[in-house]
This record gives C-alpha cells, sequence and structure tokens, in this order.
C-alpha cells in the first residue's frame, strides 16, 4: 500500500512552525515525511531558508515518522559532511531516514563562489560523491582525488544498516541514469504520462527500490483562495530546466516571473478546493505504482491543510472513507 506523507518546505516556513506541523500531520495520519534542503528560497514571498540538518534531528526525535531529505553532494556539501550527516542520523533513528541525491541548483550552490559547471560536469561530480559516501558508511577510510577531492576521511559513527540513497530525477534521462548507482528513485508531480516514463526509464534500466514522489497542491477553502495561495506562493517554481538549475538570485526568480498567470502555476501545482479532487489525482499518482508520496501544500499556513486532508483525504487513499 502506498505511504502518504508531508513534504515540509523550509523555503516557506519558519523551522519551529514546520516542526509543528510535522508533528500535527503524524498525529492527522500521515505516515511520513521529507525536507527540502536550500540555502535560499525561491522568491522573497517565501522568506525562509533553515538549515535541514539541524531541523531533522528535532522532527526525528519529536515524531516516530521516517524522514527523507533531498541534498545535492559536491559543491555547497563536501560528500564527507554529507556521509557523516547521513551516519548520524541513521545511528540514532535506525531504519527511519534516507538521502536523496542530485545535482543541485545554482540559486544554493553558488554561495562558494565557485563556478556553475555544467550538467555532464555536475553528474560525473553526483557519481564521485555517491561513491565517497557509500565508501564512508561502509567503515572505509577514503582518499578520492577528481571533481571532488577526499583525503583519508573516515565516519566513525555509522549505522548497523546503511540508509538508502536516492537519486533525484525530473527528466527520463537522469531516471535512467540513476538506475545505476540508487536504491530508489524520486521525482515531482507532472503529467502522468511523463511520470509513467519515468518510472518505465528507472525500472527497465535495471532500478531497484521504491519509487517517490512529491506533489505540489494548493487547497482553500474555496477554489480562489487556493489559486491565489498556489499564485503567490509558487509562480517563481513554474519554470523547467535549465533555468531553475542555472539562476542564482532569489531576486531573478522574482523578475522572471513576474508576468507568471494563475493558470500556469496550475499546470505544475495540482489547485482545487475539493478534498475529493485531490484524493482522485493522488489515486492516480499511486496507480502508476508509487511507493510513497509526499504532499506539499504550497501555502504558508498549514494547519487547516493537515486537518482537512487528514480527516476527508487520507481515508479515501487508505480506503476506509466512510
Amino acid at each position: 500500500m502506498t505511504v502518504y506523507g508531508i513534504h515540509a518546505s523550509h523555503e516557506q516556513v519558519h523551522p519551529a512552525a514546520l516542526l509543528a506541523a510535522v508533528q500535527r500531520a503524524e498525529a492527522a495520519g500521515f505516515g511520513a515525511a521529507m525536507c527540502s534542503d536550500h540555502f535560499s528560497p525561491w522568491s522573497r514571498r517565501q522568506g525562509h531558508s533553515a538549515f535541514a540538518w539541524s531541523w531533522l534531528g528535532a522532527a526525528l526525535q519529536a515524531t516516530e515518522l521516517s524522514f527523507g531529505v533531498v541534498n545535492a553532494p559536491g559543491q555547497r556539501y563536501h560528500p564527507a559532511i554529507i556521509a557523516q550527516a547521513i551516519g548520524t542520523l541513521s545511528a540514532m533513528y535506525p531504519g527511519r531516514f534516507w538521502a536523496a541525491l542530485g545535482t543541485g541548483e545554482a540559486s544554493n550552490e553558488h554561495i562558494t563562489g565557485e563556478g556553475w559547471p555544467r550538467k555532464q560536469i555536475r553528474d560525473a561530480r553526483l557519481l564521485e560523491c555517491v561513491e565517497v559516501i557509500r565508501d564512508l558508511l561502509a567503515g572505509k577510510e577514503v582518499s578520492h582525488d577528481g571533481l571532488v577531492t577526499v583525503d583519508r576521511a573516515r565516519v566513525w559513527t555509522r549505522p548497523a544498516e546503511v540508509p538508502n540513497l536516492i537519486g533525484a530525477a525530473v527528466s527520463v534521462p537522469t531516471a535512467r541514469k540513476c538506475a545505476a548507482w540508487a536504491d530508489g528513485l524520486i521525482t515531482v508531480n507532472a503529467p502522468i504520462d511523463h511520470l509513467r516514463r519515468m518510472i518505465d526509464a528507472y525500472r527497465s534500466a535495471g532500478g531497484r527500490g521504491k519509487v517517490y514522489l512529491q506533489v505540489h497542491l494548493s487547497w482553500a477553502a474555496d477554489d480562489e483562495t487556493a489559486a491565489a495561495i498556489a499564485h503567490e506562493q509558487w509562480r517563481s517554481n513554474v519554470f523547467a530546466p535549465p533555468v531553475c538549475w542555472d539562476l542564482e538570485m532569489t531576486e531573478h526568480f522574482d523578475v522572471i516571473s513576474q508576468h507568471v498567470t494563475a493558470e500556469e502555476v496550475a499546470r505544475v501545482v495540482n489547485v482545487s478546493a475539493q478534498p475529493n479532487q485531490h484524493a482522485d489525482w493522488l489515486h492516480q499518482y499511486a496507480g502508476l505504482g508509487f511507493d510513497e508520496i509526499y504532499l506539499h501544500h504550497v501555502g504558508q499556513q498549514l494547519d487547516a491543510f493537515i486537518d482537512v486532508f487528514g480527516d476527508k483525504v487520507l481515508p479515501q487513499l487508505r480506503g476506509d472513507a466512510s
């Protein structure tokens, strides 16, 4: 049966409020959680970007949920540091943590002052980072000279069982590449045919493990408010690669999204005031074979969303609606 979790958006919500939200979500029947790992938001309107790794320790302690995070090792983060972070959380909370690894976005990585490599180099750098992280989590001493450099590193505190390292992808070619190294695949909501091709590409290339989906949605008491929330908060996030990969500053996203319409936002966010409609959309995604689906309400006020979905949507998805 598909697990339905909540996505905690550090770009949009203060970390204390996010912690309260995942506790509320657990009480409402959500079965898991994941979070974003950004240095900056996509828009000044979003207005936050707390450090995900600190928050994850608090969230794992405050709930019994499993948690995942999407991370980009190689530039802002040295892979040995990510291996240490993964090892610590997994040792403290066995079986409850996973990390998805991707090539990242310039909006987060430019802060190091290094140049932003072209996609082919970022892909190669990620593969090197994955190898380093896996070896460190296996207890090896690692030295590596390549697109990343490691000198005699060892992770001393490690979990008894290495957690899953998931491949993050938004395109079919990237999904296919992830099959070579990943323990699973995560992507974001898109047209059904595209999502089906993503899963097929991953599986046909030998991809193993679970497939995960993050779903952007906007719910409110009426359709007009739901659309307004999505437009206000998420219009900076409608741009396909390479634009979303290569822009550097929050201000850049705000400028290029000035004339984005609510209709354009609705192409990437499921917008409806009707719980049944959201349940129908989620049923379709589950039918494609996604093992875990994480719901990201793109508004900044989460309590009403959590309560309504816990009462009216999750029961339908579990098949126990009255």
